[in-house]
């Protein structure tokens, strides 16, 4: 997060002179004149083709010229925390793949229980429950010792170091409404060992609609469908594209929208999804220029943050410090300063309180 091939090496025959007949003075030497098969040392010393000066193969010390054996190789950390890795990707993928399974399975079906959180505009359904409880079940079966965060309820603590922070429906209204722009976010998180820092490392986002898997490992790069994928190389902050996302909060949303229309005439157009991680994997693969939105859960962004840095983009705050709910701003490199000077100038800063 899913991109690495296998080498294919073909084997050449090699192809070598017809062999010739044997040089007429190519004679053997025996020990008894008339006597075959009592070949002496001398007589492969003094035949065509050898160099008189060639020592007695039966004078070599067999013990010196024996190849020392080999240590067993020892893993070390560095190919521990590697394997490690890729148990993570491995789980987060499959994960995210049947989760996305069953959310398509239930897209058109009559939804049976719609409830509300935080307003009535923030919306959770039956398919965001059964989602996550297959994500929180896998994980548990394969790695009981990690702890889990998920964005209807789950929160339990572990004990191995690593935590996964999931969204089993990000873009529940588009799901509700039947329309593009919903996707299964998982992510996984450790601490690193050089800085100390928690960092996530894993990111897996599934869109299912476009049949779209995106995925990163820090390091590693970021892929679609197993094919490698950068961001933009935009330029020119007129020309962007820009992608962000509405609060549920009546009054952070009036500002919010304040902010997109003193920005309106600096860009290029707005695109609102209305799913953070399709926004931010949408940054990741060039589809838009730059994202961003303000009020964020991690949950929301964990795993489409590394997929875009992976990506090549340049992700932060509107201080360019880490992304987080305060703000998460996405942008190709060359965008990433223009983009948060406007929106600071726009106002962009959370409200007090918020």
């Amino acid at each position: 997060m899913d991109g690495s091939g296998s080498w294919s090496v073909a084997r050449t025959a090699s192809t070598y002179p017809a062999p010739s007949a044997r040089p007429s003075a190519c004679r053997v030497h025996t020990t008894t004149p008339g006597r075959l098969g009592e070949l002496h040392p001398s007589a492969l010393r003094n035949t065509v083709g050898h160099d008189a000066d060639m020592p007695d193969p039966r004078d070599r010390d067999p013990d010196a010229e024996r190849e020392p054996e080999r240590e067993p190789e020892q893993e070390t950390e560095q190919d521990a925390e590697q394997d490690e890795l890729d148990e993570l990707l491995t789980l987060g993928l499959d994960l995210g793949t049947r989760a996305a399974a069953l959310l398509l399975e239930g897209l058109h079906v009559t939804r049976e229980h719609i409830a509300t959180k935080s307003t009535v505009t923030d919306m959770v359904t039956e398919m965001d429950q059964a989602s996550e409880r297959l994500i929180v079940d896998g994980i548990v079966a394969a790695r009981p010792d990690d702890g889990i965060v998920g964005e209807e309820g789950t929160d339990r603590p572990g004990t191995s170091g690593v935590d996964w922070i999931i969204d089993p429906l990000d873009g529940t209204t588009n799901y509700v409404y039947a329309h593009p722009g919903f996707a299964v976010s998982i992510a996984a998180a450790r601490t690193d060992a050089d800085s100390g820092e928690r960092q996530v490392v894993v990111g897996v986002v599934v869109d299912p609609v476009h049949a779209e898997t995106y995925v990163a490992v820090r390091g590693r790069g970021a892929t679609r469908n197993g094919v490698p994928i950068r961001c933009s190389t935009e330029t020119d902050l007129g020309r962007a594209l820009v992608g962000t996302g509405f609060s549920y909060d009546p009054a952070r949303r009036r500002h919010q929208a304040e902010v997109v229309a003193h920005l309106m005439p600096h860009i290029r157009d707005i695109r609102r999804m209305g799913a953070a991680a399709v926004d931010l994997c949408g940054v990741a693969c060039g589809r838009l220029d730059a994202s961003y939105e303000q009020g964020l859960e991690p949950w929301d962004f964990a795993a489409g943050v590394l997929i875009a840095s992976e990506a090549g983009a340049v992700v932060g705050n509107l201080d360019r410090a880490q992304p987080g709910r305060d703000f998460a701003l996405a942008a190709a490199p060359a965008l990433f300063d223009p983009l948060r000077l406007r929106l600071l100038d726009a106002g962009a800063q959370p409200l007090p309180g918020a």
